[in-house]
């Protein structure tokens, strides 16, 4: 197996994965530290470095509250380490590569974890890339800035770059054009990019497909539990709707006097963890969070609308929910909102290709979790082997047959392929406005809708 590639920076090394046909990089910097003068800047590029660069460890996750202190759900599924090295100095990715040599030219996986953006890391360990690597494709897994330091908008940011804020979505978009220029030292066709996120990263891949620069970038788009409107709540209005840079920036203004600064420069020069430390107790306090504005060049609208538009990367996109995650009234807003977004853009251009699931298996475990929202991240990534949870032998076909099928709609564009042995899966029907087809992935296996 080949385990070295040449960057346009420097050469890097891998390891051998747990699976000995793939070879895994972690810790490759794809952008400069943002530190210091960096702090609230668009990402810039790394220097290059001589050598060999032993790319073995994961990078220090993005600066945000200490994972893995309490005992809630998440703490227990898999925000376990409360030791992991955290910094700004975060803008690296993650490439598990089945190449044994650069020119195989193998379709290319990009995923953006989610959290809120204010919480998550590519280190998560249900994100272990080797599965999907093991059908024939390069994945990578690209970090980014959270919370206040990923997204806040300030007047005199503006000042200096002409625009503030979503430095965040800026970091994952840097990381797409690295791979762009830089996969097939990894054995990667940067002409088969699908781009894939869950939750806040399912909203980033949303971001992404809207950005009119990536538009020939991408070929294929996955948004897990990501299309999210909750009309009644305006905390969380904010968290999946853009707002406007000047509210943002007036956000931005008030957290400076929170933080007892009075300006970006005297800001630059505060501690990241004292700032991460003022913005908990901000947020919770005023009920309000740093995410993603209509900044007028990265994102000029809501990607929503400008997906059901057809403003966006032009190209099939699977979606769907989770059976029981943020149910109102009886109602699952996830499935609501995508199947209204859906319907929507069927309106506009029936021809398009969506892909349509829903995924409502039995979750073991005695804190009866139901299948709540990032449950089925497990089974995307077939990483069940990673979980505590008592899943039985058909909770292990059903993850073997999810990753089939995210694999085979990386490969083709089309998720329809067999299962291990020759045999076909139920096969995914696209989605339209009169039939709604599409899958439900249970504890029986996929079932047709």
């Amino acid at each position: 197996m080949k385990r070295t590639a040449v960057t346009e920076y420097g050469t890097v090394r891998g390891m051998q994965g747990c699976d000995a046909r793939i070879t895994v990089y972690k810790g490759i910097p794809f952008a400069a530290p943002p530190v210091g003068e960096n702090r609230w800047k668009a990402p810039k590029p790394p220097k290059a470095w001589e050598g060999e660069k032993e790319c073995y460890t994961f990078g220090p996750i993005p600066v945000q509250d200490t994972p893995g202190m309490g005992d809630d759900l998440y703490c227990r599924e898999w925000h376990v380490d409360c030791d992991l090295p955290m910094s700004e100095d975060c803008l690296y990715l993650n490439v598990w590569t089945p190449a044994k040599s650069p020119d195989e030219k193998l379709p290319v996986l990009i995923w953006y974890f989610g959290g809120g953006f204010q919480w998550g890391y590519t280190a998560e360990m249900e994100f272990d890339g080797e599965r999907i690597a093991s059908r024939g494709i390069v994945v990578v897994g690209v970090s980014y800035r959270l919370g206040a330091i990923g997204f806040m908008a300030h007047p005199e940011l503006t000042k200096e770059e002409g625009v503030s804020g979503n430095y965040g979505f800026l970091d994952q978009k840097a990381g797409l054009e690295w791979v762009v220029r830089n996969i097939a030292a990894f054995g990667g066709d940067p002409d088969r990019i699908t781009i894939s996120g869950q939750s806040a990263g399912g909203c980033s891949v949303m971001n992404q497909l809207t950005c009119e620069e990536n538009f020939d970038k991408i070929k294929g788009a996955v948004i897990l539990s990501g299309i999210i409107r909750f009309p009644q709540a305006e905390r969380d209005k904010d968290l999946f709707c853009p707002t406007d840079l000047d509210k943002a920036e007036k956000k931005g203004e008030d957290f400076l006097a929170y933080l007892g600064v009075s300006n970006i420069e005297e800001a630059r020069k505060l501690d990241a963890i004292f700032i991460r430390d003022k913005y908990a107790k901000y947020r919770d306090d005023h009920q309000t969070m740093f995410v993603g504005i209509k900044d007028g060049r990265f994102c000029v609208g809501d990607p929503v609308e400008r997906i059901i538009n057809g403003d966006c990367a032009p190209c099939p996109i699977i979606t769907g929910n989770t059976k029981d995650e943020f149910v109102f009234g009886g109602m699952n807003m996830v499935e609501r909102s995508v199947k209204d977004t859906l319907d929507a853009a069927m309106d506009k251009d029936p021809s398009r290709k969506f892909y349509y699931y829903s995924f409502g298996p039995d979750i073991p475990g005695d804190d009866n979790p139901g299948c709540f929202h990032s449950c089925d991240l497990w089974f995307w990534f077939e990483t069940l082997l990673k979980c505590r949870r008592a899943y039985q032998g058909r909770h292990f076909d059903l993850a073997r047959q999810m990753c089939n099928y995210i694999s085979a709609f990386v490969k083709t564009g089309d998720p329809n392929c067999n299962d291990n042995d020759g045999t076909p899966q139920t096969e995914w029907k696209t989605y339209t406005k009169e039939q709604k087809g599409g899958l439900n992935f249970t504890g029986e296996g996929s079932i047709a809708i």
